[in-house]
């Protein structure tokens, strides 16, 4: 009996190599041309071949690695603009969210992605919030006022407010940027919480076969809120519905 689950280890992993391989080959693909004609390219058409770029990830991880998905809420995704705070867990989100939410977007990140071969020449085409974390009064302001510059010109604001990829069944501290930007500039926040950690984990290679569950909340008005209170409630949700989601004890 003990042959089964060596046997399954042994394909989910072959097969994650085999992503691995496939979204390494893409990356390059996609992010080569953007990288040097997306400059002078309409940023609407880069934008859709972004979320194109997302949207042939989670198929391939559906056919190679049989790891699917289902959105939940999606009734709840606002017409208009708005700030998305995301729980972060996996890589999984950066690319379903790419995928899933309206093209056109900025994403708040970490300034070192953009030194990533390929990958971050392209991010920088996209013209993203890139957050330097040992100066933490700067990022805060850098966000504050490049947020609703990109805003007011239509574009969603994509934050994970924890600020870095947490364990499944873990969480850590939220920051307040996305509150503060959200309070100063008045505009909506979109909640979005998923299990994407219990398939594809932090630091590992493995992409379990499954269905992700990614559920989207309703917009929170932040009129008449403090960013601290803007903060809580989005916290408390988020929290409370993954709490609700298969968890660990699927693998």
């Amino acid at each position: 009996m003990s042959t089964v689950p060596s046997r399954t280890l042994d394909m989910t992993t072959l097969r994650s190599i085999l992503y691995l391989l496939f979204l390494s080959l893409t990356v390059i693909l996609y992010a080569f041309p953007i990288s040097i004609l997306g400059w002078v390219l309409p940023y609407g058409l880069i934008s859709r071949v972004g979320q194109h770029w997302g949207k042939v990830n989670l198929w391939a991880l559906r056919w190679i690695c049989g790891l699917g998905y289902h959105v939940q809420g999606e009734e709840n995704l606002p017409s208009s603009t708005c700030i998305v705070l995301c729980k972060h867990q996996s890589a999984w989100e950066t690319i379903a969210l790419r995928a899933l939410l309206p093209p056109e977007n900025t994403w708040v990140m970490k300034h070192e992605l953009l030194w990533i071969p390929f990958f971050g020449w392209a991010l920088a085409v996209y013209r993203p919030i890139a957050i330097d974390r040992t100066n933490a009064r700067r990022s805060i302001q850098k966000l504050l006022d490049r947020g609703k510059h990109w805003l007011d010109k239509g574009r969603w604001i994509i934050i994970f407010p924890e600020g870095t990829r947490v364990t499944s069944g873990q969480r850590q501290h939220y920051g307040r940027g996305g509150s503060m930007l959200a309070q100063k500039a008045n505009y909506p926040v979109l909640p979005i919480a998923h299990n994407a950690g219990v398939f594809w984990r932090r630091r590992d290679i493995k992409k379990y076969p499954g269905k992700v569950t990614l559920v989207i909340g309703k917009p929170l008005d932040p009129t008449g809120l403090s960013p601290t209170e803007i903060n809580r409630r989005v916290e408390e949700w988020i929290e409370e519905t993954i709490a609700k989601l298969p968890g660990r004890d699927l693998h």
